[in-house]
């Protein structure tokens, strides 16, 4: 049994209905595709057993649903596609009618063999049957006991009983006098709940003002506060500067006394020791004696090089006119 959607609507809600269909054979795997093609829109249907999606086994026990197969998937999406390409395939080679000519049109006529009327309209009978008239039930009758023993009566006047304007008088006159005490008493507690609210509100204003001055005063004391303590820093950082401003004329008065006889002697120690000497001596002693030197030594260098390649060259020179000789005068 399978489901089918019905055209949704702008003013009607999504619903299903399921027409009943015979149940199929069973479908042999090698001829799926074929069956693909058969059946297409209508389901397939098999033993649940089979289904994956079936847990089996203890109920207790927790079963994780096996994931779908995507290569499965995959063949089922690719078998379907191919049955619906072959049915659309069909669709197209298949021999149409041909248009009807202009001012005509197709009218659907029966070929059978024997011809049946068709109507819209559905044959009925009107049938009816008439029951045996019956009596109907009687209304039941009120039950009313037998009556027993013997009626006794007694007369009673007016005003033998009681005389409702004089006995009522004392039930009003309490019900007034009690109505009128809690008016009263009403009255009262709302005249003291309104002095209670009016001492309140007076309260509530001296409570203000009182907060207003004591947050004016502290606020002036704060003040006070600040200003003690910025006078107080700035009169101790004037007097800081002031020590070490005496501290500095100290050391320098103390420096000036000490230096007096102190650099005469330094300078006379220095001139003793060589450290003042001539500029012009010491440029010569520090610049062109190693420079004079460093040329000399390079010079000898040179020179033993022109030396050394001269003796090469001569005893190379010696060398071959000795060979030489030796090739010329064997003996």
């Amino acid at each position: 049994m399978t489901l089918q959607p019905h055209s949704e609507t702008a003013n009607e809600t999504y619903t299903f209905s399921s027409r009943p269909r015979p149940v199929p054979a069973r479908i042999k795997y090698k001829y799926k595709e074929h069956s693909v093609s058969q059946n297409e829109g209508q389901g397939i249907y098999g033993n649940i057993m089979y289904d994956r999606r079936v847990v089996r086994g203890n109920t207790y026990a927790q079963h994780a649903l096996p994931g779908p197969d995507l290569v499965e998937i995959q063949r089922q999406q690719e078998a379907r596609k191919r049955a619906i390409a072959k049915s659309r395939a069909k669709e197209q080679f298949h021999s149409r009618t041909p248009d009807a000519l202009e001012g005509r049109k197709h009218t659907d006529m029966q070929t059978e063999l024997y011809l049946e009327e068709l109507s819209d309209l559905t044959e009925d009978t009107s049938v009816g049957c008439q029951t045996d008239a019956f009596l109907d039930k009687p209304i039941t009758p009120l039950f009313i006991p037998a009556k027993s023993g013997k009626d006794v009566a007694t007369q009673i006047e007016k005003s033998e009983l009681f005389d409702f304007d004089v006995e009522v008088q004392p039930v009003l006159e309490v019900l007034v006098g009690k109505i009128t005490e809690q008016a009263l008493l009403e009255v009262l507690e709302e005249e003291e709940l309104a002095a209670l609210r009016t001492q309140q509100r007076v309260f509530q204003e001296l409570h203000d003002a009182e907060m207003v001055e004591v947050e004016r005063l502290e606020e002036q004391e704060r003040r006070r506060h600040e200003e003690k303590d910025c006078r107080i820093k700035q009169k101790r950082v004037v007097l800081e500067k002031e020590r070490e401003t005496a501290e500095k004329i100290a050391a320098r008065v103390f420096a000036q006394h000490y230096l007096a006889d102190l650099l005469p002697s330094v300078y006379t120690t220095l001139k003793d020791h060589g450290y003042f000497s001539d500029l012009v001596q010491r440029d010569i002693e520090t610049g062109f004696l190693p420079w004079l030197l460093a040329e000399v030594n390079n010079t000898l260098e040179k020179r033993q090089i022109a030396l050394t390649v001269f003796d090469i060259l001569i005893q190379n020179v010696t060398n071959w006119r000795r060979e030489t000789f030796e090739i010329v005068n064997p003996e």
